[in-house]
């Protein structure tokens, strides 16, 4: 009896222990609490998701990892990343071949500093189960083009350098809430012109993901969080040129409580992966 009693209340104690030592919380837009497997069902039904990350956050990335593996035995898989420029999508695709080895990669490419350690396990997945992945950012030098001299500066573009970006004219709603946002968090930093290259990525992404995508396949794409937040972004130009395509959102937070979603995180995205904020970052 006295053995049973000891057993329980070790369960209870470790249990208490476990539970508070969470590193992540999964909620819906609203606000409330999901279970890993009930994003999977839905993600596995989307044909288009967006996943949102924190760049430093290793919660994310490994995530990330995990649901494109476990996608990879329900869906035939696309993936693509802002983290790789439009005009490097020969050289990723012969690395994806073996024509090429890392070294020749990261020679040759402009890959980001975090690469080896949160994007090459997803860059190296899709090598191993011969699965495509897009290069769907715009080319950083013309992006720095927008930001100086606004969109006019792209039509001055040579045939070649105009098929790495979204096609011209460029749409672009300088009311929407994200866009403004950036105004307001730049301060006197902030110009039109800043909002029209986050615009211009963000019109890029969704141009490389929607020509890329094929019926009956599931493209999953990994970008920063603030390029889908509130259904915004890449969504909202996914949605003027494919709106009947079944979109699912992913946005990454840092709270210091996990145990409720604050309120000016909820309606981010379908799911929410609310990250201790104790969390180390890979950078």
């Amino acid at each position: 009896m006295f053995r049973t009693i000891f057993i329980f209340f070790l369960f209870l104690f470790s249990s208490n222990i476990y539970s508070q030592i969470k590193p992540y919380v999964l909620f819906n837009a609203k606000g409330k609490k999901v279970s890993h497997n009930r994003m999977m069902r839905k993600l596995a039904k989307a044909d288009i998701v967006l996943f949102g990350e924190l760049h430093d956050n290793p919660i994310a990335h490994w995530l990330q990892y995990k649901i494109t593996a476990e996608l990879n035995g329900q869906r035939f898989l696309i993936l693509g990343a802002e983290m790789f420029e439009a005009d490097n999508q020969i050289l990723l695709n012969k690395y994806l071949n073996e024509e090429i080895t890392f070294k020749g990669l990261d020679t040759l490419a402009r890959l980001w500093p975090n690469y080896k350690t949160d994007y090459a396990p997803l860059v190296d997945f899709a090598k191993r189960k011969k699965l495509p992945f897009i290069a769907t950012n715009i080319p950083r030098k013309y992006a720095n083009l927008v930001y100086k001299n606004g969109f006019s500066i792209l039509e001055s573009l040579n045939t070649e350098e105009k098929e790495w970006i979204a096609p011209l004219p460029i749409p672009f709603d300088s009311e929407l809430p994200t866009y403004k946002n950036i105004l307001s968090m730049m301060g006197d930093h902030g110009s039109p012109e800043l909002v029209m290259a986050q615009a211009i990525k963000d019109a890029t992404m969704a141009h490389f993901i929607l020509k890329n995508y094929k019926n009956n396949h599931l493209f999953l794409h990994f970008n920063g969080a603030y390029h889908s937040d509130f259904y915004e972004g890449i969504l909202w130009y996914l949605k003027r040129d494919k709106a009947n395509l079944n979109y699912v959102t992913i946005s990454t937070v840092s709270q210091e409580n996990l145990k409720k979603l604050l309120p000016e995180n909820h309606q981010k995205a379908d799911f929410i992966i609310c990250v201790d904020s104790d969390m180390t970052s890979t950078y």
